[in-house]
């Protein structure tokens, strides 16, 4: 437990220290939605929807959000943040190419560091990455195991709604 306890809190001082500035940018980004008459949809995928649930049934809900689905028309006022586990996600990619396309302004959150071959971090405005990208405790085997994706994107998630909110009060 103790070993565990220890690599959380460093896999959140990784976050915290290299994405400060990805996750003000991504906040600044979703709160043109929240100040305005937009919307922000929330694009969550494989155990990513976790943040999505959160985000609407906690005590504190996140400001204008709501759920992406589909067959959602969006229009140039929404805004649009994917978390995925991987950039390498294909629905994810998809709805990212197609926003893309679109001129829809998102932000992406994922495990891997941007880099030539993450188009998910080369299509989004703004990027954050968890660095999640092997187990945090070694197994008996020799692998590592304890892939804590869905806790380190909501430590992102409450952070870019805490920069979000100061934000929205500062206006």
């Amino acid at each position: 437990m103790k070993m565990l306890t220890t690599q959380l809190s460093g896999l959140m001082q990784r976050i915290s220290s290299s994405e400060e500035e990805n996750i003000e940018e991504t906040a600044r980004l979703l709160a043109q939605a929240a100040a305005r008459e937009g919307t922000v949809f929330f694009a969550t995928f494989g155990e990513m929807k976790s943040i999505s649930i959160n985000a609407q049934l906690a005590a504190e809900p996140f400001p204008s959000m709501q759920t992406w689905l589909p067959e959602i028309e969006l229009t140039s006022t929404d805004r649009v943040w994917i978390l995925t586990r991987s950039c390498y996600d294909e629905e994810a990619l998809a709805l990212a190419k197609k926003l893309s396309e679109e001129c829809i302004p998102f932000g992406a959150l994922a495990a891997e560091p941007e880099g030539h071959d993450n188009m998910l971090a080369d299509l989004a405005y703004t990027y954050i990455s968890t660095k999640l990208t092997k187990g945090l405790l070694p197994a008996e085997d020799g692998t590592r195991i304890v892939l804590p994706h869905a806790l380190g994107g909501l430590f992102v998630y409450e952070a870019v709604k805490m920069k979000l909110n100061e934000m929205l009060i500062g206006e």
